[in-house]
């Protein structure tokens, strides 16, 4: 019997944890999340791992988790092994015949794939589709402004419509869809390189979720950068509106996303710190929000 009192103790604070947490678990039971899944996150083998288990952690929780993928380090490293050049126009991939051919094959055979894997470590959980499965995702050609001239950026896609339908079955089988951001297009049939932020926010939106978080390489939106580095934890649609226009180039498909998805419907759109372990619990869990927060206009007073 001596031993007893020390064993609650030590048990203690994990079950203040728990009930801390208890609030949150019952506010987002049966929601669904849409996480786009980049940066360091998906090269750094510690935190690949520690994502996997927030993933899984959310679905045993009664979350609805939907993971969408890009693999820009990934795509750059296998064009330069077929020695095809990187090419950047207003912050997008030139994206030729071969390079779509390497594309296509790195984000639905490689990056895909591993995630697929790191996730059904924990149990037969996920199933990995693209873009162009039962028509998810369908796009048409896109062609960038620059300097006042459209610009032919070959096999780059603007999205024009989504099918939930295959994702919201495998979501009411219990199961944690994994996606591609590559589509097929609606009007030549070629398959396009669709920009991942942009396509988890249109999943986001059509699938009417509760919240889109878009994992990054940085805390958050910087209040003044770069001379400040003071993160806006919280901001309207109508105050990130007008910020865009001052945004870094990376940043601006990340934010221009979470304001496409609270305008489509979506509650919250988070940037979140994608380097520190085990973020997206933190950011959905916890009082301690770790990046910025995006809520419709009519909702600035609310708490997250």
């Amino acid at each position: 019997m001596s031993g007893a009192p020390t064993r609650k103790h030590t048990a203690l604070p994990k079950a203040q944890i728990l009930i801390e947490a208890l609030p949150w678990l019952t506010r987002h039971n049966g929601k669904t999340v849409v996480i786009k899944f980049g940066g360091n996150a998906m090269i750094d083998e510690e935190l690949k791992a520690a994502f996997a288990q927030d993933v899984v952690f959310l679905r045993h929780a009664g979350l609805n988790v939907v993971v969408v993928h890009g693999g820009g380090p990934q795509i750059s490293a296998a064009l330069d092994k077929h020695g095809i050049v990187s090419e950047f126009k207003a912050g997008l991939r030139v994206t030729t015949e071969d390079a779509m051919d390497v594309v296509r094959m790195v984000l639905a055979g490689q990056v895909q794939r591993e995630l697929v894997g790191l996730l059904n470590q924990h149990g037969p959980i996920a199933v990995g589709l693209t873009g162009e499965d039962a028509h998810t995702i369908t796009a048409t050609k896109h062609q960038p402004e620059i300097d006042g001239e459209l610009v032919d950026i070959g096999r780059v896609g603007e999205i024009t419509a989504i099918d939930t339908g295959a994702i919201e079955a495998l979501l009411a089988d219990g199961r944690v869809p994994v996606v591609s951001s590559i589509a097929r297009s609606q009007d030549d049939g070629h398959v396009y390189n669709v920009n991942a932020d942009t396509a988890a926010a249109a999943l986001a939106a059509a699938l009417g979720a509760e919240t889109l978080m878009v994992l990054t390489d940085v805390e958050g939106l910087y209040e003044n950068w770069p001379e400040s580095d003071e993160v806006i934890s919280r901001l309207t649609a109508s105050q990130l509106e007008k910020l865009l226009p001052e945004l870094s180039s990376g940043m601006v498909p990340k934010m221009q996303g979470c304001l496409h998805a609270v305008r489509g419907g979506v509650n919250t759109a988070r940037v979140i710190d994608g380097r520190v372990q085990h973020s997206i619990l933190l950011e959905i869990f916890t009082d301690e929000g770790i990046g910025t927060m995006v809520v419709p206009d009519e909702r600035q007073g609310e708490s997250s």
